[in-house]
């Protein structure tokens, strides 16, 4: 007797459950010849609004963390990637990649996480400062986590994108809510299920399916979102998020690129850009 597939259900992922959207709605995702690969759930705006008020709660705890245990948690993600590497290769061909494109980019993903996971202990002491001042003080300056980090994640190479933007803004002690590319949101969602066996604490991580029409205004406006990421190349958008972050001095970071396989997608300064400096000055002795 022939059987019915189980196909998988894709969820939102939020404060390390998965939910299905309030609003009960989702959108088809089809392939190139048009055919349904899944339904996706359609995140809304009270979504968002409830993964920052998750991430905002677990920031200070996950900022606090050593830099070991952020590094372990990263070279987990990594292991478990690892483990699950032929199912992600096979989602990236189901959404249109080529076999051996898919093959790297999943093996590029992998290196990334292990990449940032041994920048963890060392990213401070190449952006911090003793810093030489004429009083009677040291005066140090030390990086610190902005906070709850926004991130429109790369429409295209959707995993190695997203990982891409993901581990420098954990490592360095933020949280994240993340938007998934709209057109392959696939693998965005298995990697949910990567995180959620890795030892991430629940609520470090969001990651949401759905309209960047409908949500990058929502992102770039909320007033307890520190910093906005947004991974594209339109203008009228790029303005618009200026504008609407402007209203809380929302830091704004725009990564125009298509290409997140060169050298040049990964580096400290990845980690830097969303980290604050603080300064701290301390009498001595005259």
């Amino acid at each position: 007797m022939s059987r019915l597939d189980i196909h998988k259900t894709y969820k939102l992922y939020i404060g390390g459950k998965f939910p299905r959207t309030e609003s009960g709605r989702y959108y088809a995702v089809k392939n190139k010849q048009g055919s349904l690969i899944a339904n996706m759930c359609l995140a809304s705006r009270k979504d968002f609004r409830n993964a920052v008020v998750i991430a905002r709660k677990a920031q200070t705890s996950w900022a606090n963390a050593s830099a070991l245990n952020k590094g372990q948690i990263l070279y987990r993600i990594a292991e478990m990637l690892e483990s699950r590497k032929e199912q992600f290769i096979a989602e990236l061909i189901t959404q249109g990649e080529e076999a051996a494109k898919a093959k790297n980019e999943v093996d590029l993903a992998i290196d990334r996480l292990v990449y940032y996971a041994g920048w963890s202990d060392k990213y401070q002491q190449i952006f911090s400062a003793v810093n030489p001042v004429a009083s009677s003080h040291f005066n140090f300056s030390n990086l610190e986590p902005v906070g709850v980090v926004a991130i429109v994640a790369p429409e295209e190479q959707s995993l190695l994108g997203l990982i891409s933007m993901i581990a420098p803004a954990i490592v360095g002690g933020n949280t994240v809510i993340v938007l998934a590319s709209e057109s392959k949101p696939l693998t965005a969602i298995s990697f949910a299920e990567v995180l959620n066996s890795s030892d991430v604490p629940a609520g470090v991580v969001n990651i949401l399916t759905g309209k960047r029409a409908e949500l990058t205004s929502q992102m770039a406006s909320h007033m307890d979102v520190n910093t906005i990421v947004y991974c594209g190349k339109d203008a009228a958008v790029i303005k618009n998020i200026n504008e609407l972050a402007s209203n809380n001095l929302k830091r704004t970071i725009f990564y125009k690129k298509n290409d997140w396989t060169s050298e040049e997608s990964q580096s400290p300064y990845f980690i830097e850009k969303m980290q604050e400096v603080k300064t701290t000055w301390h009498p001595t002795e005259i």
